[in-house]
């Protein structure tokens, strides 16, 4: 049981340093380095960016919604009607500055952590979730908090090969 308690302080840790290391990640870049990819059909920094602040944001509604009414069901259908690359264009992140983003990334961050560190059962809270195959599954808060902090790892793994110049 102490592994367990372990591994989810771990993850949530993990999440909730993840605007910390987003912002360290491009603490001094310019607007031109915000604005470099790693080649021409990848998403730039500030893409990133706008997308780790908006998808968390989303994630946020799962979260709020598992542990407010476990009776309810999550749908992304609206969003998954396109792919990403369209939202990018929709939203338009390259052209937005990115500090409204990650200023509502830390602030959703830190509100969720609050959440889920003042209700006791929240962790292990689930409603079910419709995927865009059809399916359906049931998914826990705390499945979601680990994914989202993953979710950033593996993007601060796209900037930092972007500022070595893609050289992985």
């Amino acid at each position: 049981m102490d592994e367990q308690i372990s591994d989810r302080e771990t993850i949530l840790a993990q999440y909730a340093d993840g605007p910390r290391q987003l912002e360290a990640a491009i603490a001094g870049l310019s607007q031109d380095q915000l604005d470099t990819s790693e080649s021409d059909d990848t998403w730039t920094i500030r893409q990133i960016v706008h997308h780790l602040a908006d998808g968390d944001d989303i994630w946020k509604v799962f979260v709020k919604r598992a542990i407010g009414n476990t009776g309810g069901e999550f749908d992304l259908a609206w969003y998954w009607e396109m792919p990403q690359d369209e939202w990018v264009e929709s939203w338009r992140y390259a052209s937005r500055a990115i500090e409204p983003s990650l200023a509502l990334f830390r602030s959703n961050r830190a509100h969720i952590v609050q959440l889920l560190k003042c209700v006791p059962d929240a962790w292990e809270r689930s409603i079910p979730i419709h995927w865009p195959n059809g399916k359906k599954q049931n998914v826990s808060v705390g499945w979601v908090v680990e994914m989202q902090a993953r979710h950033v790892t593996g993007h601060l793994e796209d900037i930092r090969k972007i500022l070595s110049g893609g050289t992985g």
